[in-house]
């Protein structure tokens, strides 16, 4: 019986999205399954018991889910992050864990402009707002999001510098982005920051009130990476204390009720994380998680492996 590959996905994937992944799986010899909009974990660890392979979006990956399913060699994420997958359970139980960089990031980086123009309009409310237009945005860090927003920002004409000690200067030279050496500088440089940095141990609650202060005068963060990379407490002590601050966010914060109502024209959060979703991202990232999938249990190929 040929191995399976299990696409489990709670928000679903665009139906042209699981046809070509179907495609993908039985040209390359696998069994496709499907588990869509399940209701319970239970339906997700009874569908994995049997599964080589996983595919998922947003859906949480824990020890539990990862226990009941001993067949289990590689699971994707059809996306850039993948806080929603336990690594270490999944190291331990040698499962390979892969994410589809890229796939999702020029989706990303045009909501970080949209965003931003709402922003520096005062959130359309009708009075007179700002131009992009050679003022100066920094990014945190230059992964395949921040190259995209770079891009971008460059149509507007916009002075733009990034901070990433993961990335040479002559990427960024050659993007025509001014490297950065601190955090403090990318911040006091730049009227405009766009977040992308990892959720990690060393990240997590490192963009605060000390960061936003340094920000110029009528500065914005906006955050399409993850909100536990945010101090809530900090931010909003620096929009109390900054009436010329705002901040816009793709990742809603856990105070963002009591945020939109004390800084009310200064602040915004899309309901849901809403950066990969488009239609093309959606059937991107699918198609290249079952590339990746049927690569490895093929012949074990791991470009995108994240748990090394």
């Amino acid at each position: 019986m040929a191995k399976k590959i299990l696409v489990a996905t709670e928000k679903p994937f665009a139906r042209e999205a699981v046809d070509g992944i179907a495609r993908i799986v039985e040209d390359a010899g696998f069994e496709f399954a499907l588990l869509e909009k399940y209701g319970s974990k239970q339906e997700l660890l009874d569908a994995v018991a049997t599964a080589s392979g996983l595919i998922v979006r947003s859906d949480i990956i824990d020890k539990e889910v990862i226990a009941a399913a001993p067949e289990l060699k590689v699971i994707v994420r059809a996306g850039a992050g993948y806080d929603n997958i336990d690594l270490e359970a999944a190291t331990a139980a040698g499962i390979c864990v892969e994410n589809t960089p890229g796939q999702n990031s020029n989706a990303v980086a045009e909501l970080v402009f949209g965003m931003l123009v709402m922003a520096v309009r005062n959130m359309f409310d009708g009075t007179s707002g700002s131009e992009l237009k050679e003022k100066s945005l920094g990014i945190h860090a230059f992964g395949q999001v921040g190259r995209n927003v770079a891009r971008i920002a460059k149509g507007f004409g916009m002075e733009v510098s990034a901070l990433d000690p993961y990335c040479p200067d002559q990427v960024m030279v050659e993007a025509g982005v001014a490297p950065v050496k601190s955090v403090d500088d990318l911040y006091s440089q730049n009227k405009f920051v766009s977040l992308h940095i990892p959720a990690t141990d060393e990240t997590r609650k490192s963009v605060g009130y000390d960061l936003m202060m340094k920000l110029p005068h009528g500065g914005v963060l906006i955050n399409t990476a993850r909100k536990e990379v945010i101090d809530e407490e900090g931010l909003a002590r620096a929009l109390d204390e900054r009436p010329d601050l705002k901040y816009v966010a793709d990742v809603k914060p856990a105070n963002a009720d009591e945020l939109s109502e004390r800084f009310a024209g200064r602040v915004f959060f899309t309901p849901k994380k809403m950066g990969a979703q488009t239609s093309e991202a959606n059937i991107n990232a699918g198609l290249a998680a079952a590339r990746q999938a049927a690569a490895f249990l093929t012949d074990g190929t791991d470009r995108f492996r994240v748990n090394k």
